[in-house]
């Protein structure tokens, strides 16, 4: 299994343990919401090093951001394996041509 399916399994068995215990377990209790808002704190971070143009710190940020969109997804019941799903649904198919049959 690779680094990122054993994150999103680790994540996933956060799930339902004592928020005391686990950061993960921590966020997911407290809500989607306030998962999708950490999301969005830690793009805007990744975002800020891209500009800022600090390879090590941005790949940093990458890895946070990440963690925080599989603790997003686990918070709404999607899983990595349904995003590799949608992923390889779209394979093979134009960026452009996708985008324009979203209407």
């Amino acid at each position: 299994m690779s680094p990122l399916g054993r994150l999103a399994a680790t994540i996933a068995a956060r799930k339902g343990a004592d928020p005391d215990s686990s950061w993960t377990a921590k966020l997911l209790a407290k809500g989607p919401e306030k998962c999708a808002e950490k999301f969005g704190e830690e793009a805007v971070e990744a975002i800020i090093e891209a500009v800022r143009g600090d390879r090590t710190r941005l790949t940093a940020e990458a890895a946070d951001v990440i963690y925080h969109l599989l603790v997003m997804l686990a918070a709404r019941d999607v899983t990595l394996a349904d995003v590799e799903a949608e992923l390889a649904r779209r394979e093979g198919t134009s960026g452009l041509t996708e985008k324009a049959a979203r209407g």
